[in-house]
């Protein structure tokens, strides 16, 4: 800490020198020409003797994150986004006022410059500065061993750091944002509406989380951070939009881990006059349009593993997964007592309290789900734990219903809606009554929703897709914490 004041120390008194040479050390506008990629991309290539023959003139600006001097001139590399750029810094050429400027930065310090593009005497592609421009100083030094910063505390909680070392983290929040951007052009295309629901609801709602309370002094009112936007978004289905999608965040009081964060984003969509069926098709087109817009292929690597995204993708009961992932008998389906032995034979740790339909989810996602590396839809999940899915017809017990999984998680989780208020009456009550007796993740009676479906909801079918799994597919990244910006972390100490 003392060396980290001490660099500081010296920082500061490079303030006042600049400022004694008529420099502001916190600039304003400069108008940026060129970037460093675009330069790369369009002369990279060129001999020694094109480029001295064409004379290139560029406008720059970055970060220095590489310096090197050699008597009264030096070399600084510029970091532009995820570029950087050689830029050679001579005093013959800048004048005795800049040479001095020059002289005095640091790793981490903006500036600006206009020059020449040429090759040095090594060959490499670089900027003669005309002018240097500066812009900002930094205080603080780069961390040490920044090249490649790898320390997994400090990239997540200064994530600005990250960036600075990590060219490469750039590219996969570049990526994240052609993904969002690629899914609202799908569904635009195919006659969606975007919208924004609230995020503050009276009622948690719309999935089975703990939610972060909160309280509105004005209103004296306990309000919740959304779990999910599915019952305001359906009211809009009530109220005639035929199809709607939101992307925004959902916030679900949870632990953390590296496909947990308790702050996420979450896509939404519901189209009416159709079921769950039309939905495994959607999601299969989304996915693999997504797939050819990056890559321009359907076959991706995730983990060391190819992930073939082109349809059809494996349709598997989520009964029948059970059985055959396991090898157990039917009666294991119904009989809880077996449920429970069998548990216990395949090292799956469950409550002994538990009803045999929770017994039977415990062995399904820690026996099922890792095994479910290329893309598959599980369907016809049990109604005890689907309460907003339509049943079957074919079997009330269960619901019209699938959640997609790839690379051993899931990704989507989308059903045929329940439109009938009667029946999503008693299912609410039936969760109030398990949140009476302590399941803080039941759902509680929403009168205003059930209000809604009374005055007539068509047949409609919904889905959620995690944006941040998503990206992580597609990036090749194992935590959550590596495709989003800020994520959660304990407080710093």
């Amino acid at each position: 800490m003392d060396e980290l004041n001490d660099q500081r120390q010296q920082r500061i008194k490079k303030l006042d020198q600049l400022r004694q040479l008529g420099v502001a050390p916190y600039g304003t506008r400069f108008e940026i020409k060129d970037r460093a990629g675009q330069l790369v991309r369009l002369h990279g290539e060129k001999t020694k003797e094109t480029l001295e023959q064409e004379q290139i003139s560029c406008t720059i600006a970055g970060r220095i994150v590489g310096l090197r001097r050699f008597g009264k001139a030096a070399f600084a590399v510029l970091q532009d986004g995820s570029d950087r750029l050689q830029v050679y810094l001579k005093k013959d050429t800048l004048g005795e006022q800049t040479h001095q400027i020059s002289e005095g930065l640091d790793l981490g310090d903006w500036i600006g410059v206009t020059g020449i593009l040429f090759r040095t005497k090594t060959n490499e592609f670089t900027v003669e500065a005309k002018t240097l421009t500066f812009l900002s100083k930094a205080l603080r030094p780069l961390p040490e061993k920044w090249h490649g910063l790898t320390d997994v505390e400090t990239r997540y909680r200064q994530r600005y750091v990250d960036l600075i070392a990590n060219p490469q983290v750039h590219q996969i929040f570049a990526l994240r944002s052609r993904i969002v951007s690629g899914i609202r052009t799908f569904l635009s295309e195919r006659g969606f509406l975007e919208v924004e629901t609230p995020m503050m609801h009276p009622i948690p709602g719309g999935a089975a989380a703990k939610p972060f309370v909160t309280h509105h002094n004005a209103l004296d009112a306990e309000l919740y951070l959304r779990i999910a936007p599915e019952l305001y978004l359906k009211r809009l289905i009530v109220g005639g939009f035929p199809r709607v999608f939101e992307i925004n965040r959902n916030f679900r009081n949870e632990g953390i881990s590296t496909i947990h964060n308790p702050e996420f984003t979450m896509l939404e969509f519901y189209v009416a006059y159709a079921d769950y069926h039309d939905l495994i098709v959607l999601t299969e087109e989304l996915f693999s349009r997504l797939a050819q817009d990056l890559f321009g292929t359907t076959i991706i690597e995730y983990q060391g593993t190819q992930i073939h995204l082109g349809a059809p993708w494996r349709r598997w009961s989520y009964h029948q997964a059970i059985l055959e992932v396991n090898n157990l008998a039917p009666s294991v389906l119904t009989n809880r007592n077996e449920a429970l032995a069998a548990a216990k034979q395949l090292g799956v740790e469950v409550d002994p309290q538990a009803s045999l339909v929770n017994i039977l989810n415990d062995i399904f996602e820690e026996t099922v789900e890792p095994k479910l590396q290329q893309p598959t839809f599980i369907t016809d999940y049990p109604i005890e734990i689907s309460p907003l899915a339509r049943r079957k017809d074919s079997d009330p017990s269960l619901t019209d219903r699938f959640e997609l999984y790839i690379a051993g998680r899931e990704l989507a989780n989308a059903f045929s809606e329940l439109n009938d208020p009667l029946d999503q009456r008693e299912r609410f009550e039936a969760q109030a009554a398990q949140h009476a007796a302590g399941d803080e993740e039941a759902h509680r009676v929403d009168e205003d929703f059930l209000r809604a479906l009374e005055y007539g909801m068509p047949p409609t079918a919904g889905e959620g897709i995690g944006i941040d799994r998503l990206v992580m597919l597609f990036t090749n990244q194992a935590s959550i914490r590596d495709v989003v910006l800020f994520p959660q972390l304990r407080p710093e100490k």
